[in-house]
């Protein structure tokens, strides 16, 4: 693995721990603007529907455990697949299930930015 997969695969562990800890401040500087966000339910958002959902209660993380990950780097852009653990209230629902899922990570003028994100439930 590159010096760059290390990196992003750390940067994604403190992504998914500020989704969990709802540091928006720190979601801001790690998502791209152009965000494309599949949830494993199909549904997409953006990253301003991604963080509203959280800053107005309709998502709240309780916890992101990723698990089996691995980066393929391509230069200017790494690709993350592997696993995690997922503990949500969605819409007052709580809801706990494992994913499979491929991340994007972008390199935009020297900060790494998450550019896409794509999930699909593991069976229970």
């Amino acid at each position: 693995m590159t010096a760059n997969g290390d990196m992003i695969i750390a940067l994604d562990r403190e992504r998914m721990q500020a989704m969990a800890d709802k540091n928006v401040d720190r979601l801001n500087e790690l998502l791209c603007k152009d965000l494309v966000y599949t949830h494993s339910s199909a549904r997409l958002d953006t990253k301003e529907s991604l963080i509203g959902a959280m800053e107005s209660g309709a998502t709240v993380y309780t916890s992101v455990e990723p698990s089996d990950v691995a980066a393929q780097d391509l230069g200017d852009a790494v690709v993350l697949t592997g696993a995690a653990k997922i503990t949500v209230v969605a819409n007052g629902n709580p809801n706990s299930f494992g994913v499979r899922f491929t991340d994007v990570y972008h390199n935009q003028d020297g900060t790494w930015r998450m550019v896409a994100w794509q999930s699909t439930k593991t069976p229970d």
